[in-house]
């Protein structure tokens, strides 16, 4: 599966939180190294996979549930 790796940076301007938010709240915590970000050729580089992150963001906002579109444009979740 082909992966997109962001900076803190890019990652940053795609969630909508802090750079320092990430690095002193998120990192470690919620975003978990090998899962949610990598350090290349073991280095000091920090690079986060978003693919992951979007995942499990959706897993816990709970978006990934079946919902049942009705006539009247609402939805039934299942």
């Amino acid at each position: 599966m082909d992966q997109t790796y962001l900076t803190t940076d890019e990652l940053s301007a795609k969630i909508k939180y802090d750079v320092r938010t990430i690095r002193e709240r998120l990192k470690d915590s919620v975003l978990l190294e090998g899962t949610h970000y990598v350090r290349p050729f073991g280095g000091r580089k920090i690079l986060y996979l978003w693919e992951n992150i979007e995942r499990d963001m959706r897993r816990v906002a709970g978006i990934n549930r079946v919902a049942i579109p009705m006539a009247n444009g609402g939805v039934v979740h299942g």
